[in-house]
């Protein structure tokens, strides 16, 4: 394709290039779906060759110039009026996934497992593929020749969770630990609230606490990530948002039993969680002047029914477990991937997401949705190789699961989807990896080697070189209405990940796309 493009423009004659512009449309129309529309611009431009043909004899005959505005004003007016050239879509829904801690190995980790090659997921396919920075304000700012030099370099100083988060949410870098606040500690505008001052629906959905970084710093703004209980009381009792998932139950423990003892600390006291699971608080989400009261599930079977059908107008969903959905259940935590059982009471992303896309998908003006698969991050702190790649497999499937609903009931036009992670977590490598692994070959070079593909269903040869995050590149993918404008941000290149993007650039993306003044 590239050779294509580059004969394109060096071409001099006028004629010649239009003979490429089929070729050319139909390769940049690759993530449309309207293929009959594709088709019939692709037969327009055919005949109009052959019509270029035909009048570029004419011209060297009769020696006349004249013919060749009129030929490209016929050929632009029909494309225009067949709808083959068309301004940029704007996204009606914004669906935006976020692994926590998944970086470029983690990504293959999974494939190998499931598929026994990488390359194989499907987002991966994506016409939209960059690596993206994720440096907080104070911290490293990425340097690809340091980090392709220096085993340790992407160590230091890396990001967290609270400001890459904010710094995707809102377009605007801030400090470690800043929910939707700026270094001066000024609430930002979020995506979240953005969408629903376009009259939208929102939601963020999550397979930690409800509460924890990520979801956090798309709907609520404190100072620190820490105020746990004050994040929780505003995002429940204070922001507009409609769909709220994930973990943090105070009556079950991580492996979904009662607890005797319940700890309601982090809600406020007793009598505040009673009245969330009785469906007797929360904020004004339609600027009405009244409340809209949540309406509270945590079985499984809950989030499962939710699925179809009817559904409230606001929902929130805590699943039976006090910290994960799966990740830190009991048992060997590195035994073989999935060769513990996992917690059956808990719903899966997969399921969380069918749920809310459901509840958000009946405001007519569409919605923002933001997904994580927070416990890749957990599962890399704790080098647990098995359950990252169940967790990674776990967001994998939920992503199968959005791009389901949009083949069934929304289209590419309508809807963008994002997916990336907000920092690496555990410098995941092949085995062998470092900056001397070399040395007993008389070089002292770093190299990072590949993960070993072991074959489908085996655990991948891998090593942890860090319990930490680091500042590596993250692989970012997009695809639908809207996914071109990243192109333009992505003016940075990288020796082996190829052309970048920041997080911020994430968030100034979705501000632009959905601008007030559109």
């Amino acid at each position: 394709m590239k050779d294509f493009i580059t004969a394109y423009f060096l071409e001099e004659n006028i004629y010649v290039r239009i003979a490429f512009l089929p070729l050319i449309l139909y390769a940049f129309n690759e993530n449309q779906t309207n293929k009959k529309q594709n088709l019939s611009c692709t037969i327009i431009l055919f005949l109009s060759n052959l019509l270029a043909n035909y009048t570029r004899g004419t011209m060297m005959i009769n020696k006349k110039i004249l013919t060749q505005p009129v030929f490209i004003f016929v050929v632009s007016a029909l494309l225009i009026t067949t709808g083959c050239v068309q301004k940029e879509l704007i996204p009606k829904n914004i669906i935006f996934m976020i692994a926590d801690g998944c970086g470029y190995n983690h990504v293959d980790a999974a494939n190998i497992y499931r598929f026994g090659k990488i390359g194989t997921g499907i987002y991966e396919k994506f016409p939209v593929k960059y690596g993206m920075t994720t440096y907080a304000v104070g911290g490293e700012q990425y340097n690809p020749d340091s980090a392709w030099t220096d085993f340790n370099y992407v160590k230091k100083k890396p990001t967290d969770s609270a400001a890459s988060a904010t710094a995707m949410s809102t377009g605007v870098k801030t400090y470690n630990g800043a929910i939707g606040v700026d270094i001066d500690k000024k609430p930002l505008e979020t995506i979240v609230e953005r969408a629903e001052r376009l009259g939208k629906a929102s939601g963020v959905i999550t397979s930690v606490q409800f509460n924890h970084a990520t979801p956090a710093a798309f709907a609520a703004h404190k100072e620190s990530r820490s105020n746990y209980s004050e994040i929780g009381r505003e995002m429940i009792l204070e922001s507009q948002i409609d769909v709220i998932m994930g973990a943090g139950h105070p009556v079950y423990d991580d492996n979904g039993n009662e607890l005797t003892d319940p700890d309601f600390a982090a809600w406020g006291g007793q009598e505040n969680w009673q009245n969330l699971t009785a469906g007797r608080i929360g904020g004004d989400a339609n600027g009405d002047g009244t409340p809209d009261l949540w309406h509270f599930i945590s079985g499984r079977e809950e989030f499962q029914a939710l699925a179809s059908g009817d559904t409230p107008i606001r929902v929130f969903g805590l699943a039976p477990v006090k910290s994960t959905l799966q990740q830190k259940r009991n048992g060997d935590e590195n035994a073989d991937i999935f060769s513990v059982p996992l917690n059956e009471s808990a719903p899966t992303l997969t399921e969380m997401t069918l749920a809310a896309i459901n509840v958000l998908d009946n405001d007519p003006d569409g919605f923002f949705l933001m997904i994580e698969g927070g416990a890749v991050d957990w599962a890399s702190h704790d080098n647990q190789s098995g359950r990252m790649i169940e967790e990674k497999i776990d967001f994998d499937q939920a992503i199968e699961a959005v791009l389901g609903w949009i083949e069934a009931k929304s289209n590419w036009q309508e809807t963008l989807v994002m997916i990336t992670g907000d920092h690496e977590t555990g410098y995941l490598n092949g085995p062998g990896s470092g900056d001397n692994a070399k040395l007993a070959e008389g070089g002292t070079e770093a190299v990072w080697v590949p993960l070993t593909n072991n074959g489908k269903g085996n655990l991948p040869g891998m090593e942890w070189y860090s319990t930490g995050h680091t500042n590596q590149l993250l692989p970012f993918y997009a695809k639908g209405a809207g996914s071109r404008r990243f192109v333009k941000y992505a003016d940075q290149t990288d020796p082996v990940r190829g052309k970048y993007i920041d997080n911020g650039e994430i968030g100034l993306v979705m501000m632009e796309l959905w601008s007030i003044d559109n």
